[in-house]
């Protein structure tokens, strides 16, 4: 049996990393495939990083919790606090002149809410005030988290360690190739993909087991290999940008004491979050916008000079020194992905029937065959990245998951 998995982003490289530690799976026989010429180019690289164990809906709760504990049990095996900065957050909300958080409900990331608007309040008890967010009159902050229910990593090192664990147990990484066809045997059923090189090389791996973990492209990859298919794949792309800066008042001293993810909304009509992240790092986005279309790659992303704009006007108020003209932020990053979106804003996590697949198409028994789909996270890949691998890699063996997905199908 030979598994391909498309799409080398987090989610992509935690199946591989759990599909690799089964004793059902040679770790040989699963590809990795990613077009983008350069690793993590969106949101794997790009996100802030902030993890929750119980800020979901009821039908993503289970793999929310999951995903969880992993997070906490990988980084407790693997030093995560040094390789991936792993910590634990203190989730606040910040309310200024009155205003509070955005829209609730599935669609507050597109209607320019935050993510805060899930998690009950609670009077700021825990934790000492973030050293490095200005204080205003008239500002309120409340503590949304409880206990360590949230954590921060930065998933650009998280994703390279999953990548580095992988490829040294075997698994085959084919960077930059692209997946433009898929055959079938004499029994119709999928035998075997065609991908082809940068360099324009094309070569057929064996594939019984067909894995789409290819974000916000995810419907593009499945409608070029499925073409007859009617099934349309229900994820679009949200285009976010952000902003990494470093300040005087975020130190390794400060980081001791843990991070902080702050929520709160803007006179401009967004809602900023702001986390702050091991390393001197300060992640600020929520500037998030439907109307930039997806490109064909990753790496052909156009950073829009208004919103970075935005975004540092927003740092300097929320970061800077107050009743001053004096800038002491250093800009680190700039950066732009495309999260992947549904409707519902619940991801899809299924296998796909072979009556969808069209053409004929049908694929081997339970364990041996099939085609699955993992994507549509919204903002929360990063968070439901390990728990996302660990059922994706049961499904596809056939086991039964380790939480409940039966909701996320399409």
């Amino acid at each position: 049996m030979s598994t391909v998995i498309l799409g080398a982003g987090i989610i992509g490289c935690s199946t591989a990393y759990f599909l690799s530690q089964s004793s059902r799976t040679q770790a040989q026989q699963i590809h990795l495939v990613e077009p983008s010429p350069r690793l993590f180019a969106s949101a794997s690289g790009y996100a802030a990083g902030f993890l929750a164990r119980d800020w979901f809906s009821q039908s993503v709760a289970a793999v929310g919790a999951l995903s969880f504990d992993l997070h906490k049990d990988l980084a407790e095996k693997h030093n995560g606090s040094e390789r991936w900065g792993y910590s634990r957050s203190t989730g606040t909300s910040l309310s200024e002149d009155g205003r509070t958080g955005g829209e609730r409900g599935d669609d507050w990331l597109r209607e320019g809410g935050s993510r805060a608007e899930v998690a009950a309040k609670h009077d700021f008890g825990g934790g000492e005030y973030p050293s490095w967010l200005t204080r205003r009159k008239g500002g309120k902050i409340e503590v949304i988290s409880k206990d360590d229910s949230t954590a921060i990593v930065d998933p650009l090192r998280l994703s390279t360690f999953l990548l580095n664990e992988c490829t040294e147990r075997g698994v085959q990484l084919h960077h930059p190739a692209k997946a433009v066809s898929v055959a079938k045997d004499m029994r119709n059923e999928l035998s075997s993909i065609r991908i082809i090189s940068q360099e324009g090389t094309e070569t057929d791996i064996p594939c019984t087991r067909l894995i789409i973990t290819a974000g916000a492209w995810t419907p593009q990859v499945f409608s070029t290999l499925f073409p007859t298919s009617k099934t349309k794949l229900p994820i679009s792309s949200l285009a976010g940008h952000s902003l990494v800066v470093k300040s005087p008042r975020w130190t390794k001293t400060n980081e001791q004491k843990g991070c902080h993810a702050v929520f709160t909304t803007d006179t401009s009509g967004y809602s900023p979050e702001i986390f702050s992240r091991v390393g001197g790092e300060i992640w600020l986005g929520g500037l998030n916008s439907t109307n930039i279309p997806l490109p064909n790659l990753a790496t052909e992303t156009s950073i829009q000079n208004e919103a970075i704009e935005q975004l540092i006007q927003t740092s300097k108020h929320l970061l800077g020194i107050p009743d001053s003209n004096e800038e002491d932020l250093e800009i680190v990053r700039k950066g732009l992905c495309f999260r992947p979106v549904t409707p519902t804003g619940k991801p899809i996590i299924a296998r796909i029937p072979d009556s969808k697949l069209g053409d004929g198409f049908s694929t081997r028994g339970l364990g041996d065959g099939g085609v699955f789909v993992a994507a549509g996270h919204g903002p929360w890949g990063i968070s439901l990245s390990l728990g996302t691998g660990m059922v994706v890699a049961e499904l596809v063996e056939g086991r039964t998951p380790s939480a409940s997905v039966g909701s996320l199908g399409i």
